[in-house]
């Protein structure tokens, strides 16, 4: 597969697209005023221990308090057995750090309120939510992750062969000192040598003795170690010998690239390139009009079919539709093909808009099993180039296939863009009829309470065209009906779907007290 990474960085906003086989796979978007989180280590202090749900609410100087789950605190040794996920975080299957226990002690016989605690942000703040955080700390290497309170040695699920998983995990035990922690060797790390393992394993040791001793000289709550930046990160999470060019159009991005990248994998710097075209890197690449087309809710396949993507609070639907793809003859066929296309589809649209938690994908239905098989498995192959943990489960008997993706940070959706001021979010205003009845019934109700003095009534000019052009005599209908004078006025500066009453004598505002509906 060919791979390349492209970085546009400026002051206000550093943008990183990830494409694959000439395609734009992921879009990572890092901008000062919306600071990534995850990965920063606080200490922080316990607001509140919570029995009857198992959590704690900790305050680490967010505007919201960071929820931390029984399963995600450290116990003393021997309470309860603990196990590491095989495997590590950003580019593998796995949450790191992280212990599943089979028998823990209740969260108010470890946690109590006031105590200082060290956590890590493990999800950033979505929606209403703030962000959720890990006392199972975890400091990412570019080959190992060390996690100080695990107790044994993993390996990345993706580093496929038994012997090399044997070697691996016996050279990392060979050299990490015995009470220390746990550690995870990363999917990159499969051919280095212990002797590099060493030296990357001593230095996160260190780095976690800095941390612990920080802590003796700051206030919770105060931050004790923040993440490295987006295009560090990147670097040391995903660039490898399997991508082949990484292309920045900022000097003093491409410097801090290469003087990172002398530490920690000099042999890749040959592949890092400054651009310096006049025409801007994205479009050259021809992605900006794909990245601007992220945040519609229809999506085109090859064949002429497409997806519906629609994000709600819960969960995210995405209905297949054959559209003007019909085949010619077998119609099954038709359906296997347009559905194999919509997989491969869903699974890059998912790293694309950056999706997670739960999506329901509704694919045309099928007739035969072993055609449904292939299509869920084409979506977990394609999954599989994930870098978040991703699950797809069997095909429902309603025809629909759930999948769950990890979600660390809101999406790209909630990120750059806001609820439309007019319809709230939903997408929909009333119609202008819908308008013109809600009028009548507020006009009446004016009548109701005996209002004598003339009214105005301000609303938007499509509101008044219809109004003009389809019921020429609801004026004078309302003026019999209620007893007192009114007159329409058109207010370009209104809403679609708004209006006002008004005193006509005084100008007073008066909507509120009769437009309930």
């Amino acid at each position: 597969m060919k791979r390349e990474i492209l970085i546009n960085a400026n002051p206000r906003e550093t943008r990183v697209a990830i494409i694959e086989d000439d395609q734009l796979v992921e879009l990572l978007v890092d901008r000062p005023d919306a600071r990534r989180m995850v990965g920063d280590i606080y200490l922080g202090k316990v607001e509140a221990v919570l029995p009857g749900i198992q959590a704690a609410f900790v305050n680490i100087g967010t505007e919201k308090s960071a929820f931390l789950h029984a399963s995600d605190v450290v116990y003393d040794e021997g309470e309860g057995e603990g196990e590491s996920d095989d495997d590590d975080a950003d580019d593998d299957d796995s949450e790191p750090g992280r212990r599943r226990r089979a028998k823990a002690p209740a969260i108010q016989d470890v946690v109590k309120r006031g105590q200082d605690l060290i956590v890590q942000v493990s999800k950033e703040p979505i929606s209403t939510k703030g962000p959720r955080v890990t006392a199972q700390v975890s400091l990412a290497g570019r080959f190992l992750v060390y996690m100080p309170f695990a107790e044994r040695v993993g390996v990345s699920r993706k580093i496929g062969d038994r012997e090399a998983r044997k070697r691996l995990r016996g050279q990392v035990e060979e050299v990490l000192p015995k009470n220390s922690g746990g550690v995870i060797v990363r999917t990159v790390g499969e051919d280095v040598t212990q002797e590099t393992l060493e030296r990357e394993l001593t230095t996160l040791i260190g780095q976690w003795k800095r941390i612990k001793r920080k802590t003796h000289f700051v206030r919770a709550p105060s931050l004790i170690h923040r993440e490295t930046s987006l295009t560090r990160g990147l670097m040391r999470d995903v660039f490898s010998t399997k991508v082949e060019q990484v292309t920045v159009d900022s000097k003093q991005v491409h410097n801090e690239i290469l003087e990172y990248l002398k530490g920690i994998a000099p042999e890749l710097i040959d592949r890092v390139k400054l651009y310096e075209d006049v025409t801007p890197l994205f479009d050259k690449a021809e992605i900006e009009q794909e990245i601007r087309d992220l945040f519609k809710r229809r999506c085109d396949l090859p064949s002429g079919g497409y997806l519906i993507i629609e994000p709600t609070e819960a969960l995210v639907s995405i209905d297949v539709n054959s559209g003007r793809y019909t085949g010619k003859k077998d119609p099954e066929k038709t359906i296997l093909r347009t559905n194999l296309e919509a997989a491969r589809e869903v699974a890059r649209q998912a790293r694309l808009r950056d999706l997670g938690g739960i999506i329901v994908c509704d694919f045309i239905d099928m007739e035969t099993k072993a055609n449904r098989e292939k299509v869920l498995q084409e979506l977990r192959t394609h999954l599989g180039r994930d870098r978040a943990r991703t699950k797809a489960f069997a095909v429902s008997d309603l025809g629909l296939i759930e999948m769950t993706r990890q979600r660390v940070r809101q999406s790209h959706l909630q990120n750059m863009t806001e609820a439309c001021p007019t319809c709230h979010g939903t997408g929909r205003v009333f119609t202008a009829e819908t308008i013109a009845r809600r009028i009548e019934r507020s006009v009446k109700r004016a009548g109701l309470e005996g209002r004598k003095d003339p009214l105005v009534v301000r609303l938007h000019p499509d509101v008044a065209m219809y109004v003009l052009e389809n019921e020429k005599d609801l004026l004078k209908k309302l003026e019999k009906a209620v007893g007192f004078g009114l007159e329409f006025r058109d207010d370009p500066l209104l809403k679609p779907d708004e209006f006002k009453l008004l005193v006509k004598s005084a100008g007073r505002d008066v909507t509120g007290q009769y437009a309930v509906a």
